[in-house]
């Protein structure tokens, strides 16, 4: 299922720019703005559903945090369970970790180890943004690594500039809401 034009338009004009943050010379993308417009989030939920309803997902997968808010969501609407992909150190149980690369240094994400008690589970990852994939890359490995079948990535946007949806690819297949 794609969105018409005037969905992606919707949904795209609901996101605010925030000029200079977190540093200088960042463009952020600034979500909240989309979960408090009642209309811009309802269609992009029913969006989500309607595409996943029939992949046979049993879990949804959100990455720390915001991840957390449209999985948690979707989860819901699917009536499957979700699963957080925390930073480091927030899990209170055992875990597994991965490591990935930032621009200057290095930062890891972690999940349950006993994350998918269904074996063989199907599980799609979500997150509000894609930019270079080293935090999806790493959670896509976390989920495989624990032996759940990761179906799908999903993103609400898509930063095309930064190719972070190729190191994905690697790893599963990638659907982006929004390319910009």
């Amino acid at each position: 299922m794609r969105l018409s034009e005037e969905d992606k338009d919707l949904i795209f004009n609901s996101i605010r720019d925030i000029k200079d943050f977190p540093k200088e010379g960042i463009v952020f993308k600034d979500i909240t703005t989309l979960l408090n417009n009642k209309e811009a989030y309802h269609t992009l939920m029913n969006h989500l559903e309607e595409r996943y309803k029939s992949y046979n997902l049993d879990y949804v997968a959100g990455i720390d945090s915001r991840g957390f808010i449209f999985g948690a969501a979707l989860a819901d609407r699917l009536n499957i369970g979700f699963v957080p992909v925390r930073k480091k150190g927030k899990l209170p149980s055992t875990t597994v970790c991965e490591k990935y690369e930032l621009e200057y240094g290095y930062d890891e994400v972690e999940i349950h180890l006993d994350a998918f008690p269904k074996k063989n589970s199907n599980v799609l990852l979500i997150d509000d943004l894609i930019a270079t994939g080293g935090t999806a890359t790493a959670a896509a490995k976390l989920i495989k690594k624990i032996d759940a079948n990761l179906i799908e990535a999903c993103f609400i946007l898509n930063l095309k500039f930064l190719d972070g949806v190729k190191k994905v690819e690697e790893h599963t297949k990638v659907y982006s809401v929004l390319d910009i």
